[in-house]
Formats: structure tokens, C-alpha cells, sequence
């Protein structure tokens, strides 16, 4: 975050209380200084105006609380590997606690000056700090405790090295929390004067030569002027730029809405408001204000307008509204009267708008298309008319940088007409929209950007930054996105609530305040994909950037590679989107890196030294993913990473070494092999850490499990995920072990393990399990050796299952019976032969609450069905059915059911589905509660 005027970072003096040299100075030479201190700090404190949220303190909380945690779990549970330096940690321990619950309480309730904000930079860095000695102390020591005697032996006094080591850095480091804590007690006690006004006048917006909005303004204004008599709230949202307002001001400003309505008022409220000006504004709309309305409170101003609004039919429109609180405090003094009245609302966040009106969905404003972002620069700056073709191609490339959002095409459209409709400066814009995004002296698109962000709670911060590591358009799943947060440490534990149930509510957050965009959504309806729009990103980029949260690499014309070796030992993170190879030929390093993250669309394959200096130039690190790089092996460096714990590997595995056991931090282990099966020699049993276990071939799991002595409890209740393992490894002592698995996937040959007395029958002991995946694999052989006779008894199967996919299986049909049994089952896959046999008769009272059915390639010829035997179906997807007839024509009266997709099926079957459309069209014209909204999708189109 760049700093203000008068900000300290600017100061012509250092902070020296927050210096590691303080150490040495005496009690009360520290106060005296710290005295002088304030003295001297207090012209800028006077001068300095509020920030408008906590940001910079805000996480520093979340770091301090992940190493907190970090130390707990150090101090319970591996006491063994600090036991030379067990006391001195305890003290850390116990000093960080109470120096970050103080700063929390005492920031919570107030905005923090720009000298607190300072500090609490200084409070980052501490703690960077710490998380830097201890683990290279945990380094040191596991290495020295790996040591034969003979070895230690000569290694004694390198070793007491550094245990003195440590212990002076955690003696300096506590002595800079007490002096920290020190000055901001100082300050604390100092009255600033916050000269700010509270009250925000509306941003100028142009309404006229406007583009794309003309549905959108056409559907709201019917809501406005038709329907109920009673008082309604219609709500526009979106994200930052989307134009909210400029619409709103289009329908104000519409001759339907002006006949419509005699009586109209504007508002806007904005983050901070007052709502006694917003009273005598909306009064002033409708009557001449005098000197005793100016002088009464706002409850009376409220009472005032009231009775004016009473009897009346009004439409008042209330801008940029931020908090649920900010609609309860203006929603008592608009009357529900029955005058068909209506209110305009605007917002940022889903939730506000939903609160304001819980019986309406609000209309969330769309990104312009390319077309319509291309007319809405043409006419900003050459209004419409016709233009050569070297600015077509220079405006496109402006276009495809805005990606529809029109505040981006407004500001560049305005400095494009400043410069005139030269060539050269068309092409100067596109080679850098970015910038000139940031350089605009009316409205700067990172500012719209920075009032959401600013607002955010802490623990959202940081992970929205987080966003700004992502390529760009690049959507990212949300199981890996969630993956990295918590090993990150921006994932707290709270209540009995799972981390993975934390951080996917903080996505919700994110994509319910409109910064983040859904890319997709699974057969559920929650969140698959995601993604932030590239304008979001540079934000996210910049500000990560600013506060050594996050580095990328780049690279210039030359694809040379760009990057300071001083800011490369202050960052934190690393992200490189291409050209990796040439980064590491660059011979980088960094101790204080914790996440080296490649992302890119091609795969690469590396030379046998690249995975190895990765591991020697950054041997702190906690989070690696490098899925493109194509490895023939599992790099057996990559376990002198002790402190890892999300790692991503793409290559010919065949098996995962013992070795990897060392890495006794892991939390997430993804590997994508070429190869059929995977054999995990590793005792991953003692890797206490573990939730997630994902690899895409057929898994051999250790025996390790069976030794005696493995009985610790705490390894039971991490693991979430085990996909794919072999079904010989479906023992019943791998679920005894992992009782808490929500997500299993099975592959090999399933009839070990699906029929007779085979581990199947283990599964219903798995409580928690909603996710359950069976492929049949059987390669080398062809995949008829695959075929089940018959599946398990529906008591066999886990009790609350909700998602089944099955895959090369080749069951009759008659066992859909079975699964038809299933009481909570609301997905069901069938994929690719997963069943067989010309015809399928459903049955009364099965897939009660089915909601989603996938059915991919079959022989299946003849569905028969009813609408009573799918009563929950929502979403009915049909691939490479190449021999069905029909899709049965009783499904349209399955009033639940809205989409249907068919994907290279026969001409007859999409002919039905057709007809199936159109009864549910004819049936929602007949009454508008019979059936939902139906959306068929047939591919090719025949």
C-alpha cells in the first residue's frame, strides 16, 4: 500500500522502539526515548486522518494466529523435536498470545492511524521473524537428531551454536513485542482529531451514450411500474465498475418512471453516511427545507417524512448501500403503504440486497460482451463514428484487457479522448491498459476496487489477495483454492466447524460481496470454479505486492527474467506463470519464501537439477505446486522439505519412496501420474497432518498401518479425502484409522471389493462420507474382466451418501433398484458403461431426493419412468447415448426439473426432449407456479 502524505513510513526519523537494537538499550533510556518519541510523532499525529478500515492490521492477525497455532501444535504434540528448545518457545508462545489478543481488542472497535498501521508493519515483520527461527531451528535439529553418535559427537559445539542462537532470537524478538507494545499503549492514549467528513456526496455519473443495459433497464422498470400494491424493494448488484448507479440513473431518468411516478427521490449512502443528511436530502426531492428542519434530529427528520410519503406513491433511489445496518436505519421511516411504491436499491453484496427484500432475488448486472464493449468505446471517444482499421484493431485490444467492464472502458475511453484518434497513442493505451487505469485523475478503477477490499473483516483479506497469484482469466477450482488457504494459515479453526467448511464459507463471502466471479457450479449448485476479473486481479497483485505478501515473476521482451534479489528475500510467496526454467537457471534463493507456486497451460519436462534447486533455494517452504513440470520420478529432495504441507506433482510415478514420511508437516498431497497404479511405500500412518491423499491412478496404501504401537488417536480425525486408492487397500483397519473421510475414491478391479464378504461392508461404519467414487479399472485387461454381477446390499453402503459416481461396471440395469434406495443420494454419475442392457424400468419410491443424474456412454435403448419415481430431479444430463429412443416425455411434469443436456445423442431422443421443453414452457404460461424455468442444451443441433 503506498504511503500517504505525513504516513511514518516516510517519517524523517526511524521508529527505533520497533528495532531489534532496542535490545541492548536500558529500561529507562527506552522510556525516555519512547517519550521523546511520541513528542516528536505528535505534529503527524494531529495531521493524520483515519484510515477507512483496519486493512494493514487486520492480517496480521491472521499470521499471528497461524504461527500461534503453529507453535501449539509444535509444543502438543512434537514436543521430541524442540526438546533443547522446548522453554524458549513456551515463552514465545505466551508473549505472542497476549500481544496479539491486546492488538486485536484494542483495533477491533476503532480505525487505526497511519503510525498504529505503521507499527503493526513492524508487527508483521516480527512475526516473519519468528516463524523464521523456529523453523530453522526445527531444520537444524532434525538433521542433528538424524545424526549417528559418532556424528553428534563431532557436531556437539555446532549444535550448542545454535541453540544459543535461538535462544538470543526469541529473547530479542519478545523483547521487540514488549517495546512495541510499549509505544502503542503511547499512542493509545493520544486524542487524534479525525477531521473527516462522514457524509460523502454522490460520484458523478453519466447516464446518456451508454451501452448493453437496455435489457436489463427494460425488465427492472416492468418490476417498477407493474405488479403488487405493496411497498417493494428491487435491488441491483454487482462487482465494482460493473455500472450499478449509471443504470439506476438511466430508469430515474426514464420517461415511464417519471409518469410513473410524481414522487421520486435519489440517495446516495455509501460506506459512511449520516442519516440525518440522508433524510433532509430524500425531504429536499419533495419540499422546500427551512432552518428548523435543519435543526432537528433525525428522528424527527424520519418521523417527517414519514407522513409526506404516507398516503403518496414514491420511488425512491438508495445508491451504493453497504450493510444490512444501513438498510434497517433508513427502512422504518419508508411507509408500506398500499400505492403500488417502490425502492431502487444498489449494492455491492448479495447479502444486503437479499436482506432488503428476502422474496425477490436481486438482479445481478452482467459484464459487457465484446460487441457491446467495443460500441461503448467507440462512442465515448469517437462518438459513434466510423474509424480505420489500425484503431479497430489497437480498440479490440483495449476491449479484450477490459473484459466487459465498463468503468474500465470509461476511463480509458477518456483518456483516449484527450490524446485524440492518432494511431500511435491507440496503440501506446493497448500495450499497457493497466496502467492507464491507475493514471486517470477523475476516477482510478483501483480505488472502486480498494473501498470493497477495505471493508472486508480480516480474515478476508488475505485471501482475497491471494487471487492476484493466478494467471489471468484463469479459473481456479475451489478444492485447490481452499487446499492452499489453510495450508497457508489464512484458515482458523473455530467452533466444531472443519477448516474446509471455514474457507468455503469465506469464498461465499467473497463471491456474496461481488469481488470474486463464479466460473462454474457443480451438480450441487456450490461453487466449482472461480476466478476475479483482471481489473480485480491487478488489485489484488498490487496491494500483495506492496505489503511482500506475494511476488511475480516476470519477464521482459527478451524473456529475460525480472525480479530484484532483494525483494525476493522480503516476499513471502512466489508465483510464475511461464518460463520457469529460465527463473531457475537465474540462481534464485530466498530462506523467507514459504510458497513457490507454477502455474501454466503447457506441460513441461524438466532437467533432473531443476526440482533440486527449487528445494536448495527455498527450504522453508510450505506450499509447492508445480503441476506442469513433467517429472519421471518422485524427486526424493523434495522430503528434505520438512515444513511442507501442500504439495502438487505431475509426472511417471510409480511409487511414492518411505522417505516422503519425513514430511511430517503435510496436509495436502496431490500427484498426477501417467501410471496405472501408485505404490505408497511411505508410513503415512504417522503423518498426523494428513487431509487430503488425491492421486489419479489405481493407490497401494503402506502396511505399515497393521504394526502395533500405531494406536495414536490424533491421527484419526484429519483425513477428509483418499481418492483413488486400489480396492486391495480397502481394508477395514485403513477406516478404523480415517473414520472422518467425507470423500473416497476406489480403482482397480471392484470385485474384490464389491462382492461376497469383500471391504466394501467396512464402508458403513463411515459416518461422514458423502462422496463416493467406484471405477472399474482392470488394464491390462480388456474392460468386460471388469463387469459386476451384482452390487452390495443398500445397508452396505455409508449412511448419509450423497454424490456416487460409477464408472466401467457394466451392471444390468435391474440394480439401479438398488441405488434407487439410497435415502440421502442427490447426485448420481453413471459414467462411461458404468451399466448395460437395452432398457431400464425405474421403480416406485426410489431417488426420493435424487437431484442430479448423469448418464454417460450405454447401450441403453429404452427408458421408462415417471414423474412420481424422480420427484426431486433437477438436472438430467444424457452423453453418448447413442442408442436411446426417447427421453421419457413424463419428465416434463417433474416440476423441480430446469435443465437438460444432451451431448451427441440420436436424433429421436432430442426430438423428445424438445417436445419435453415445450410442455414445460406451455405449462408455466398456464400458471406461473406450475413449472421453473427450463433450459434445454443439445449438442450438435440436429
Amino acid at each position: 500500500m503506498a504511503s500517504p502524505p505525513h504516513s511514518p513510513s516516510s517519517l524523517p526519523f526511524p521508529l527505533a522502539a520497533a528495532s531489534s537494537t532496542t535490545t541492548t538499550t536500558s529500561s529507562s533510556n527506552t522510556t525516555t526515548a519512547n517519550k521523546v518519541l511520541i513528542f516528536l510523532l505528535m505534529p503527524y499525529l494531529i495531521q493524520t486522518k483515519f484510515a477507512t478500515a483496519d486493512d494493514d492490521v487486520a492480517m496480521e492477525f491472521s499470521i499471528g494466529e497461524f504461527l500461534l497455532q503453529y507453535l501449539k501444535q509444535l509444543l502438543d504434540y512434537h514436543p521430541n523435536v524442540i526438546i533443547d528448545a522446548k522453554e524458549q518457545v513456551e515463552h514465545l508462545y505466551k508473549q505472542l498470545s497476549l500481544f496479539i489478543d491486546s492488538a486485536k481488542e484494542s483495533m477491533e472497535n476503532r480505525n487505526p492511524s497511519y503510525l498504529e498501521k505503521y507499527i503493526v508493519k513492524q508487527v508483521r515483520n516480527l512475526i516473519y521473524r519468528s516463524e523464521d527461527t523456529v523453523d530453522k531451528y526445527i531444520s537444524l535439529a532434525i538433521v542433528h537428531k538424524s545424526r549417528n553418535q559418532f556424528i553428534k559427537a563431532i557436531h556437539t559445539f555446532d549444535y550448542a551454536a545454535i541453540l544459543r542462537k535461538l535462544t538470543s532470537d526469541i529473547e530479542s524478538i519478545n523483547a521487540e513485542v514488549k517495546n512495541i507494545s510499549n509505544i502503542k499503549v503511547k499512542i493509545e492514549s493520544i486524542e487524534i482529531v479525525d477531521r473527516h467528513d462522514n457524509y460523502k456526496k454522490a460520484p458523478f455519473v453519466e447516464y446518456d451514450n451508454v451501452v448493453g443495459f437496455q435489457d436489463e433497464m427494460e425488465n427492472i422498470i416492468t418490476l417498477l411500474t407493474h405488479g403488487s400494491k405493496e411497498l417493494e424493494v428491487i435491488s441491483i448488484i454487482g462487482m465494482p465498475g460493473v455500472g450499478k448507479t449509471t443504470l439506476a440513473k438511466m430508469i430515474y431518468h426514464h420517461h415511464k418512471i417519471k409518469d410513473g411516478f410524481s414522487n421520486r427521490a435519489w440517495i446516495y449512502v455509501s460506506q459512511s453516511y449520516n442519516r440525518k443528511e440522508v433524510f433532509l436530502t430524500i425531504l429536499n426531492h419533495f419540499i422546500k427545507l427551512n432552518d428548523e428542519m435543519y435543526g432537528m434530529t433525525d428522528e424527527h427528520l424520519g418521523e417527517e417524512l414519514f407522513k409526506f410519503l404516507k398516503e403518496r406513491k414514491y420511488l425512491i433511489v438508495i445508491d451504493d448501500v453497504w450493510t444490512q445496518e444501513a438498510w434497517n436505519r433508513l427502512e422504518n421511516v419508508l411507509p408500506k403503504n398500499k400505492q403500488q411504491s417502490r425502492i431502487l436499491l444498489t449494492s455491492r453484496i448479495w447479502s444486503v440486497a437479499k436482506h432488503a427484500n428476502p422474496y425477490r432475488d436481486p438482479h445481478k448486472l452482467r459484464l459487457l460482451s465484446r460487441e457491446e464493449s467495443w460500441a461503448l468505446l467507440q462512442k465515448r471517444v469517437l462518438f459513434s463514428k466510423a474509424c480505420h482499421l489500425d484503431l479497430i484493431r489497437h480498440g479490440m485490444r483495449i476491449v479484450d484487457h477490459c473484459k466487459g467492464l465498463p468503468l474500465a472502458l470509461v476511463i480509458i475511453g477518456r483518456i483516449l479522448l484527450e490524446r485524440g484518434t492518432t494511431s500511435y497513442w491507440w496503440e501506446k493505451v493497448a500495450n499497457c491498459v493497466n496502467t492507464y487505469l491507475s493514471f486517470d485523475p477523475q476516477e482510478r478503477l483501483d480505488e472502486f476496487v480498494a473501498k470493497s477490499f477495505y471493508q472486508l473483516p480480516y480474515h478476508l483479506k488475505e485471501c482475497f489477495l491471494y487471487f492476484g497469484m493466478l494467471p489471468v482469466d484463469f479459473q481456479i477450482s475451489k478444492q485447490e483454492l481452499i487446499r492452499m488457504w489453510i495450508a497457508e494459515g489464512f484458515i482458523q479453526q473455530k467452533n466444531k466447524m472443519s477448516l474446509e467448511d471455514i474457507a468455503e464459507q469465506y469464498l461465499e463471502d467473497l463471491v456474496d460481496q461481488n469481488l470474486v466471479m463464479v466460473g462454474k457450479r457443480g451438480s450441487n449448485g456450490a461453487i466449482k470454479t472461480c476466478q476475479v476479473h483482471e481489473m480485480v486481479r491487478e488489485f489484488c497483485k498490487k496491494e500483495a505486492e506492496d505489503e511482500n505478501l506475494f511476488l511475480e515473476v516476470k519477464f521482459d521482451d527478451q524473456r529475460s527474467c525480472l525480479f530484484s534479489y532483494l525483494k525476493l528475500i522480503e516476499v513471502r510467496r512466489l508465483c510464475i506463470h511461464y518460463d520457469i526454467l529460465k527463473f531457475l537457471s537465474s540462481k534464485p534463493y530466498s530462506s523467507g519464501v514459504r510458497s513457490f507456486v507454477y502455474f501454466s497451460s503447457e506441460k513441461i519436462v524438466p532437467l533432473p537439477d531443476d526440482i533440486s534447486s527449487i528445494v536448495g533455494a527455498f527450504e522453508l517452504l510450505r506450499v509447492l505446486s508445480v503441476r506442469p513440470l513433467n517429472l519421471d520420478h518422485f524427486p526424493i529432495d523434495i522430503t528434505q522439505l520438512i515444513h511442507l504441507r501442500y504439495l502438487v506433482l505431475s509426472g511417471n510415478f510409480k511409487i511414492l519412496p518411505a522417505a516422503f514420511s519425513n514430511l511430517w508437516n503435510m496436509q495436502t498431497l496431490v500427484l498426477e501420474t501417467s501410471s496405472h497404479t501408485l505404490v505408497i511405500e511411505a508410513d503415512i500412518w504417522k503423518m498426523t497432518q494428513l487431509r487430503h491423499i488425491i492421486t489419479n491412478s489405481s493407490t497401494s496404501l503402506p502396511v505399515h498401518l497393521f504394526r502395533t504401537g500405531n494406536n495414536d488417536s490424533f491421527i484419526h480425525g484429519n483425513l477428509q479425502i483418499l481418492s483413488t486408492v486400489a480396492p486391495e487397500s480397502c481394508k477395514k483397519d485403513v477406516f478404523v484409522w480415517a473414520p472422518n473421510l467425507k470423500k473416497l475414491g476406489i480403482r482397480g478391479r471392484l470385485s474384490e471389493l464389491l462382492e461376497g464378504t469383500g471391504g466394501f461392508n467396512y464402508l458403513c461404519n463411515l459416518n461422514y462420507l458423502v462422496n463416493l467414487k467406484l471405477l472399474s479399472d482392470v488394464y491390462p485387461y480388456p474392460p468386460f474382466d471388469g463387469r459386476l454381477i451384482s452390487l452390495p446390499q443398500v445397508d452396505a453402503f455409508p449412511p448419509n451418501l450423497k454424490k456416487l459416481t460409477i464408472s466401467g461396471t457394466l451392471l444390468d440395469w435391474d440394480h439401479m433398484s438398488t441405488l434407487g434406495m439410497l435415502e440421502n443420494l442427490e447426485i448420481l454419475k453413471l459414467k462411461d458403461d458404468a451399466f448395460k442392457g437395452n432398457q431400464w424400468q425405474t421403480e416406485k419410491g426410489g431417488f426420493r431426493n435424487l437431484k442430479f443424474l448423469y448418464i454417460g456412454r450405454t447401450d441403453l435403448v429404452s427408458w421408462r419412468t415417471s414423474a412420481h419415481h424422480l420427484p426431486s430431479l433437477r438436472c438430467l444430463h444424457l452423453k453418448h447415448c447413442s442408442k436411446l429412443k426417447a427421453v421419457p416425455l413424463c419428465l416434463s411434469r417433474v416440476s423441480n426439473l430446469q435443465i437438460m443436456d444432451l451431448y451427441c445423442t440420436t436424433k429421436s431422443a432430442a426430438a423428445s426432449a424438445r417436445r419435453i421443453q415445450q410442455h414445460k414452457q406451455s405449462m408455466r404460461a398456464q400458471k406461473e407456479n406450475q413449472g421453473t424455468g427450463f433450459k434445454l442444451s443439445i449438442y450438435p443441433p440436429n
